[in-house]
């Protein structure tokens, strides 16, 4: 086993779902993993494999047909597959996020609607905040849903929903205004609906259009796409716990323990490049010897590897954070900041020590190149994270008098 990314205190449970999640990235992840993103081709054959191994109902309570493991353990898990290809990560990122704001804030009705089928994979989830007028500023959506007897008329365009062709159920956030004043702040006057659909492209269900794929520099594979509601008609008891106005604390705590996710991720993309580049450095020779034994490349490992190390302390402790129950949004925006920035600077390390062939697709360390910036930007920007973590430092350390 690699010396690297070690995680000490796991159970004999954990260690044994690791090592699962390994073996299967091993076999069937990496061996397919350059082919199918060269051909943004959907991983079908990868996602069934994840459905038997449970890992859809990973951190699903066992009442409702899931592991009911911890967010450490899912975590752990992500990092593995995100070694393997970042893609399918996101795949099950985006659905965890649901069944997470299910499990914290649905009604019992909710839960036992979606969660089991959740587990077992049969519902896949996706999220949805951004609209194409803006990114980071969620107080600025126009999306909106409107009280009409016992259903919400929904309007408006959403951008940027990783499974929006393949998910069945999508977490939206609107603003909905009813029983909020005028002058209410933005924030206190949005709602989360739960809208169900058939998977695909085109006209969903009536007043849904999920339009096709967008193309990506990277991150392929996993559909990335627009959302479209023009008089889309939702049930009152399909709005998440049937509170208006919660939607963005909701959607943010689902962001919080996303954010762990996008931070393990970068853990995942980051040792594959570093395994990437320590294995070619003691194959390519220059000068009569490895190049691994110049010391300009012995730095960069070096430096390469003290950056994934750290990256995976502090997503473990950001996880282990909210595991406890504590509030730990400052530990998950600096473990994110933090593995996103390092993810990005050991790939175009390793990138470099790949020389001319790291431009080639025929080397792998080429997809990395591409996948690495995602990260930077998805589930908040590194400046956003640098507010979040600035203001709960101010909280922190406030002068008293």
């Amino acid at each position: 086993m690699a010396r690297l990314a070690q995680t000490a205190g796991l159970t004999d449970i954990q260690q044994e779902i690791l090592a699962t999640v390994r073996d299967f990235v091993d076999k069937e992840i990496i061996p397919v993993a350059t082919q199918l993103e060269h051909k943004d081709e959907y991983p079908t054959q990868i996602v069934e494999g994840l459905k038997e191994l449970g890992l859809f109902g990973l951190m699903i309570p066992e009442e409702y047909g899931g592991l009911g493991e911890s967010l450490l353990t899912y975590a752990l898990c992500v990092e593995e597959i995100a070694r393997g290809w970042m893609s399918v990560s996101g795949i099950i990122n985006t659905h965890f996020i649901v069944a997470y704001m299910l499990k914290q804030h649905g009604t019992q009705e909710q839960k036992d609607t979606f969660l089991p089928r959740m587990a077992a994979g049969e519902v896949r989830g996706a999220f949805s905040m951004s609209e194409p007028a803006l990114g980071s500023d969620v107080s600025a959506i126009t999306s909106k849903g409107v009280r009409d007897g016992e259903e919400y008329v929904l309007n408006g365009q959403k951008m940027w929903l990783t499974n929006g062709g393949t998910s069945s159920l999508v977490a939206v956030l609107c603003r909905s205004d009813e029983g909020h004043p005028e002058g209410t702040a933005p924030h206190k006057s949005m709602t989360t609906f739960l809208v169900e659909k058939e998977p695909g492209f085109g006209e969903v269900r009536p007043g849904l259009t999920i339009p096709g794929k967008i193309d990506k520099m990277g991150y392929k594979g996993v559909d990335t796409t627009e959302l479209i509601m023009d008089g889309l008609r939702i049930p009152a008891n399909r709005v998440l716990g049937r509170v208006t106005g919660r939607g963005f604390y909701q959607m943010m705590d689902g962001v919080e323990v996303g954010r762990v996710n996008v931070a393990a991720r970068g853990c995942g993309v980051a040792q594959r490049a570093f395994e990437l580049g320590v294995s070619y450095a003691q194959q390519r020779h220059t000068f009569g010897k490895p190049i691994a034994q110049h010391q300009a490349i012995q730095f960069k490992l070096a430096e390469m590897a003290t950056k994934v190390e750290a990256a995976h302390a502090m997503m473990v402790n950001a996880a282990r954070k909210k595991d406890s129950g504590e509030r730990n949004d400052l530990e998950a925006g600096m473990a994110k900041y933090l593995a996103s920035e390092y993810c990005k600077e050991v790939v175009e390390d390793a990138f470099r020590i790949h020389g001319g062939y790291g431009f080639s697709k025929e080397y792998e360390i080429e997809r990395l190149y591409r996948e690495a910036p995602m990260l930077l930007i998805g589930e908040g920007t590194a400046e956003i994270q640098k507010m979040i973590i600035g203001r709960r430092l101010l909280e922190e350390y406030r002068l008293q008098g």
